[in-house]
C-alpha cells in the first residue's frame, strides 16, 4: 500500500481510465443504435424530434491552482487540489471587482 498522496494519484488515474472506457463504450453503443435505425430506414431526427435546444452557458472559473494552472468553477465535485484547503486562498477576483 502506498502513501496517501500516491493513492490519490492512483485514484485520479483510475477515474480517467474509467471515463475513457465509458466514452469508448458510449461511442460503440451510439454507432450500434445508428446502424439499427439506418437498417430500418429511420432517421435519428425522427427519434429525437426537433425539440427546443438549450444552450449551456460556460461558467467562469472561481478558483485557480497556481501550481498547476487548474481551475474550478465551484460547480460539481470539488477537485482534489482544493480538498481540505482554504478556498479563499485560491479564489480568482471577480471581473467586476478588478
Amino acid at each position: 500500500m502506498g502513501t496517501y498522496q500516491e493513492l490519490l494519484l492512483q485514484l485520479e488515474q483510475l477515474k480517467r481510465e474509467i471515463e475513457m472506457a465509458r466514452e469508448k463504450e458510449a461511442r460503440l453503443i451510439a454507432a450500434e443504435i445508428a446502424n439499427v435505425l439506418a437498417s430500418h430506414g429511420v432517421r435519428l431526427e425522427e427519434v429525437l424530434g426537433s425539440g427546443v435546444r438549450i444552450r449551456k452557458t460556460e461558467v467562469r472559473p472561481k478558483y485557480w491552482d497556481p501550481e498547476t494552472g487548474a481551475t474550478w468553477s465551484g460547480r460539481g465535485r470539488m477537485p482534489l487540489w482544493l480538498v481540505g484547503q482554504d478556498l479563499e486562498k485560491f479564489r480568482l477576483p471577480r471581473q467586476d471587482e478588478s
